[in-house]
């Protein structure tokens, strides 16, 4: 049965569509297909293809057939698949390489349109075939390097199927190839950033090295989660204020209108120099302090240097607070707090400083401390009521640090061995006269004595020249210092006076004295280590001392007790302590001192730093010029 042409126009064969293959809606496999179509009108007018492959039952060679089915990509395609793959990869070797002369650059002047990630998956699909026709496997070996299907508009399918087989693999790569990647999408949606002040990163972020020298300060800000509820409603302000570049609180200004600041908890909770600032400044709540006395000897002549005194090489790290007391100070009181500020340097400026007479107290703090200070208060006695020159007696200093209350009281007691009654009543008329505190608030009343005012504070250092001698004779005293090689003073300590004096309760009650393991401070023939040399024979004693008392048990740790033996002005060695003091939070009744401190002393102080910097460099550069000369000549 054979069927006539417009039935056959109107079934027209449907190919079954390949991974790759264009669809319908392409319109350059449509002016393909027309254009095939067109060339077979063309040529065969009398009879159609079609018509004679169902007639005489033979297949027509330029009838289109459907290509076999594929397993894997790239193994088998159609000629019509190939010859569009030979495009697109030839197109995209053109548009890599400007020097580019094949044959593509006549698909560039046809199909302008940019490639789409179709065309990418085409293109990776004609690489792998052509990799493996050029192993004999699979029909693409077969097919030529040009663009027919553009370049030869005017011949036919026979004229392109008789040319000579050429395989493009072969052909030496002298140009330079380009691999295009089809764009990554997301494989699901991102997770949502963590809104939460206690995230993993801020923990990080905010992470403290317990390692460091000064120990970590902001582990408690940083978990305060009173604070962190009331501040929720302000996230940007938080998290600025939180990061690792500030350790300040951020304040609400509902608060600053609202505090009066006049009544304080009894805890300390939310006050400027409560728990928070507390334990963001010294999370161990321990401050550190340095106390040295000297006894001058009245010297005009201050030392060279006196780092030994306050910086002594020995020492780990510098301590917060600085409080030396001088006996016998020199008459220019001004250029020994210059020269100590001169010390210290930048790091440390001049609290505040009191004098009686000779006896000089000076206290320095670290810069960044002083807000945390109250003000500052002291008082004097006098011990001799007819001396012209105010040579014995006491100056007291005292103020409040966070909640915890200092004192601290440097005097001159009575010389002479046998005057140990005397020396009693000195200290007696000291704790009695000194009126101190004025205005600070008394931080335990309860415990206080009128009578005593080592009771009124909490943290007390009493230091000086006290004068109490060794009850031994000269002889016997350079016997035990000789036989002692291991500073073990305990023979010494059994004839001091002043030991034996706090033990039946005469003197110091309440007081404490670290080990000594030095040897005696006095009497020193000047620039030398020998004792006295003089007709007076004077027997070696330990006058120089720091005793400290506390109203809670061990408050104070001693860290360091010992005598600076390099300091060679006076008759008298100084001897310096470290300790350190536990601190508590204060309350808002505290009047603070608003960071008050000298500022023309420290301006002093640094400017006397560079010049003599500036002079050690100039001595250096001067030496070592000379002696680049002494080696050249």
């Amino acid at each position: 049965m054979t069927e006539s042409w417009e039935e056959i126009r109107s079934h027209p064969p449907v190919a079954p569509r390949l991974c790759g293959a264009p669809s319908k809606a392409d319109p350059a496999a449509n002016d393909n297909r027309s254009s095939k179509a067109s060339q077979v009108d063309v040529n065969h007018t009398s009879k159609p293809p079609h018509a004679s492959r169902y007639v005489q039952g033979t297949v027509n060679p330029y009838q289109p057939r459907p290509p076999p089915k594929l397993s894997k990509i790239g193994k088998h395609c159609s000629e019509d698949d190939s010859l569009r793959t030979r495009r697109l990869r030839n197109s995209q070797e053109s548009l890599s390489d400007p020097t580019e002369t094949g044959s593509s650059t006549d698909s560039l002047k046809e199909d302008l349109r940019v490639p789409g990630p179709r065309d990418f998956v085409l293109g990776d699909a004609a690489t792998l075939s052509s990799r493996q026709s050029s192993n004999g496997a699979g029909p693409l070996a077969s097919l030529p390097t040009g663009s027919p299907v553009f370049r030869g508009r005017g011949h036919s399918l026979s004229e392109y199927e008789e040319r000579p087989q050429q395989n493009h693999l072969s052909e030496p790569r002298n140009r330079s190839s380009k691999l295009w990647l089809s764009p990554v999408h997301p494989i699901g949606p991102l997770p949502a950033l963590e809104k939460s002040f206690a995230a993993a990163s801020l923990r990080t972020s905010n992470k403290v090295d317990r390692n460091r020298p000064d120990g970590p300060r902001l582990h408690r800000n940083l978990s305060d989660s009173r604070l962190l509820d009331n501040m929720v409603s302000d996230n940007s302000s938080v998290n600025s204020m939180r990061s690792t570049f500030s350790v300040l609180n951020p304040i609400r200004p509902q608060d600053v209108r609202n505090r009066s600041f006049l009544e304080g908890s009894v805890l300390g909770s939310g006050a400027l120099l409560g728990a928070e600032e507390l334990d963001r400044y010294f999370p161990d709540r321990r401050l550190g302090i340095y106390v040295a006395t000297w006894n001058m000897q009245g010297e005009k002549g201050l030392p060279n240097n006196l780092d030994d005194l306050l910086l002594p090489a020995d020492s780990e790290l510098a301590q917060d607070v600085y409080v030396i007391g001088v006996q016998e100070g020199c008459p220019d009181r001004r250029e020994w707090e210059v020269r100590l500020q001169e010390t210290l340097g930048p790091y440390y400026v001049m609290l505040y400083a009191a004098a009686h007479g000779v006896l000089y107290l000076t206290v320095f703090v670290r810069r960044d401390l002083i807000w945390f200070c109250s003000e500052v208060e002291h008082a004097t006695v006098t011990t001799r009521i007819f001396s012209q020159i105010k040579t014995k007696g006491a100056v007291g200093v005292g103020f409040t640090f966070f909640g915890t209350s200092f004192l601290f009281i440097t005097s001159h007691f009575t010389s002479g061995d046998a005057k140990v009654y005397e020396r009693i009543l000195d200290y007696n008329k000291i704790i009695e006269a000194l009126a101190l505190p004025k205005g600070l608030p008394d931080t335990n009343p309860y415990r206080s004595v009128a009578s005593d005012v080592t009771t009124r504070f909490d943290e007390v250092f009493w230091f000086g020249d006290f004068n109490f001698r060794l009850s031994k004779d000269r002889p016997a005293v350079e016997a035990i210092i000789t036989r002692q090689d291991d500073l073990d003073m305990n023979p010494l300590l059994q004839h001091d006076q002043l030991s034996k004096e706090m033990r039946e309760g005469s003197i110091f009650k309440g007081f404490q004295e670290a080990s000594i393991h030095f040897l005696p401070t006095y009497k020193f023939d000047i620039g030398c280590d020998a004792y006295d040399t003089t007709s007076k024979q004077r027997t070696p004693s330990y006058t120089d001392r720091i005793l400290f008392r506390s109203r809670q048990a061990e408050d104070i740790q001693v860290v360091k007790y010992s005598s600076c033996s390099t300091l060679k002005t006076s008759d008298h060695r100084p001897v310096v302590g470290v300790f350190q003091v536990k601190l508590r939070p204060g309350r808002d009744n505290i009047p603070l001192g608003a960071g008050q401190f000298d500022r023309g002393l420290y301006l002093e102080g640094i400017r006397r730093r560079i010049t003599r910097e500036l002079k050690r460099r100039e001595v250096m550069k001067s030496q070592n010029s000379s002696s680049t000369i002494c080696s050249v000549s």
